[in-house]
């Protein structure tokens, strides 16, 4: 099974809008994958950056079981952050709804989110 983070705006589900930068999201939706379908879906609140910045998010999703990331913006040191986790990160920015993310990942759609796809993240230079 495949466990996989999406951030998302609220309420979170296979129905809600792709939240576009992971660190700056409503919540997470977390679905389990497994033999190419969703198995269960649930929701993580969203934690802040203030207690390990932009680390913070991605010990939180490890903690949860998080091994795959759906992105479609995130700064250089959270990206290196997840590779370290040994998450893997793929860039899902075309999605519009949460479902439509989990669908072309599991369908073998997605790239590997790349340090040339980051951006200075939310609140300024890295």
């Amino acid at each position: 099974m495949t466990t996989i983070g999406i951030p998302s705006t609220h309420p979170g589900g296979l129905d809600a809008p792709f939240g576009q930068h992971f660190g700056h999201c409503d919540l997470y939706t977390v679905v389990d994958v497994e033999d190419g379908a969703i198995k269960d879906i649930r929701t993580l609140p969203s934690v802040p950056h203030q207690q390990g910045g932009c680390l913070a998010p991605v010990q939180y999703l490890a903690d949860n079981g998080v091994k795959v990331l759906l992105a479609g913006g995130m700064g250089m040191r959270p990206l290196m952050g997840f590779n370290q986790m040994g998450i893997d990160v793929y860039y899902s920015g075309g999605a519009a709804t949460i479902g439509q993310a989990v669908q072309a990942f599991i369908d073998g759609q997605l790239q590997v989110f790349t340090t040339d796809q980051t951006c200075g993240g939310g609140g300024g230079q890295q």
